[in-house]
């Protein structure tokens, strides 16, 4: 039976706090810049809801729920899409088998009653009006209004949120009130190569360390050459090659061969060849070439009509 609450006459009924395990290994400064952004110093103070921002893949989920457990409070995560409504943030109404309307409270609500710690997961995804709904609890505020129940919901004084966005272009850019209300920016990069043995071994433990080795090698060079290939795609590779040996003992595959064919089915052709395809890349975004200006297709450089000649050489001249 979930638990329920009443606020201003009406009963919200409660979402469950979320029980995934996990532990952050390595990269401790940004652990304590989290926990700091939590911090009150003063009974006037207030916490801060900071972005963790980085490349999908490298832990920002996981990041903010060792922040949760740090601080022992109960940690609820809301998976923000494109088409999350505002009631889907803050309250929905539900038919009951009675034919009662009665009213659910989001993850986010549920952190806000009960003083437990919100993760907005994915928050660019969001669009324009969902976060407008939440701009007063984000502020000195700390509430929101719930249109759909009438009733507005004052935040718990152990409340804390941190929103977590990805790095790529399938993304809204979220508006600059709601940017100014979500500071300060903590970007999460890729692991060092220590770090990022032990994150595999952590969940694979059962791996063998050649496997390993080949694992954390492409990782690295794939992160060297700034390419956005994550651990957890290097987790996804060596699983599945461990699952084609296992499948069958006396498969004429090698770890070597296993390992390569588990490559090619989960990240494509181009991850068998990192700097070619870094090359590519590169080249994609005009490398080392100057941007072209308008002039530049009316005019050859050496032209006194074109917009960058030197007149003052030709003077000298």
């Amino acid at each position: 039976m979930r638990e329920s609450v009443e606020i201003e006459g009406v009963r919200l009924f409660l979402s469950h706090p979320d029980q995934s395990v996990g532990t952050w290994i390595g990269q401790r400064e940004i652990l304590k810049q989290l926990l700091a952004c939590w911090l009150v110093v003063d009974d006037h103070d207030l916490p801060l809801a900071p972005r963790l921002v980085g490349m999908p893949g490298v832990g920002k989920t996981t990041l903010g729920m060792a922040g949760a457990r740090a601080r022992r409070q109960e940690l609820y995560i809301y998976q923000c899409t494109a088409d999350t409504r505002p009631e889907d943030l803050l309250i929905t109404p539900v038919l009951a088998e009675s034919g009662k309307i009665i009213y659910h409270a989001s993850p986010l609500v549920t952190a806000m009653i009960r003083g437990g710690i919100c993760l907005l997961d994915e928050g660019n995804r969001m669009n324009e009006k969902s976060w407008a709904s939440l701009a007063p609890l984000l502020d000195h505020r700390r509430y929101v209004e719930s249109v759909v129940a009438g009733i507005t919901v004052p935040a718990h004084a152990g409340f804390r949120c941190a929103v977590t966005m990805n790095e790529d272009e399938s993304t809204f850019e979220v508006p600059d009130y709601i940017l100014s209300r979500l500071q300060p920016t903590l970007a999460v990069g890729f692991p060092g190569r220590e770090d990022e043995m032990a994150i595999l071994k952590y969940h694979l433990p059962f791996a063998k360390q050649e496997m390993l080795n080949l694992t954390v090698e492409f990782l690295q060079a794939s992160h060297e050459l700034k390419l956005d290939f994550s651990t957890r795609d290097g987790m996804n590779v060596l699983r599945f090659a461990l699952k084609r040996l296992a499948q069958d003992p006396d498969h004429p595959l090698g770890s070597d061969a296993a390992w390569r064919e588990s490559l090619l089915q989960c990240l494509g052709e181009d991850a068998l060849d990192l700097n070619a395809l870094a090359e590519r890349r590169r080249r994609t975004l005009g490398g080392d070439s100057v941007p072209m200006g308008l002039g530049d297709f009316f005019f050859s450089p050496d032209d006194p009509l074109h917009p960058d000649f030197d007149h003052d050489a030709e003077d000298d001249d």
